[in-house]
């Protein structure tokens, strides 16, 4: 069993920066693939980058969000991260950390065993 919660949700000005932290509880955290995934009002909840369980170079980001976002993870402190630069106000949505067992991401939010409960994103135009 794992136990995710994210932070760092907030609000910032369009062109602005935030990262955002998911801390998983339980054991095994580095044999999870990882992700995270956004749903703003009214849309459907949708993939925007995910990571290996290794880390590294291992990273996949939706094409909305790529050259803008970066994924990482430290095992060690069972911790994974979204650096958000350049923000945009499409970019507002709740952010959700999840987790599957397995090596890989998958943008499929289906195909996820744990959920996170959210931080939310604003950015102002």
């Amino acid at each position: 069993q794992v136990q995710l919660v994210e932070s760092g949700g907030g609000l910032v000005q369009a062109g602005g920066s935030l990262r955002l932290s998911c801390t998983a509880s339980g054991r095994a955290f580095s044999t999870y693939a990882m992700g995270w995934f956004r749903q703003a009002p009214g849309k459907e909840r949708e993939f925007a980058a995910g990571i290996s369980w290794s880390g590294g170079d291992n990273t996949y980001y939706a094409d909305s969000v790529k050259g803008r976002f970066t994924i990482s993870r430290d095992n060690a402190k069972n911790t994974m991260y979204l650096q958000m630069n350049s923000l945009k106000p499409e970019d507002t949505a709740e952010y959700y950390c999840t987790a599957r067992v397995g090596s890989r991401p998958n943008r499929d939010y289906d195909k996820y065993d744990y959920w996170g409960q959210g931080t939310q994103v604003t950015v102002s135009s």
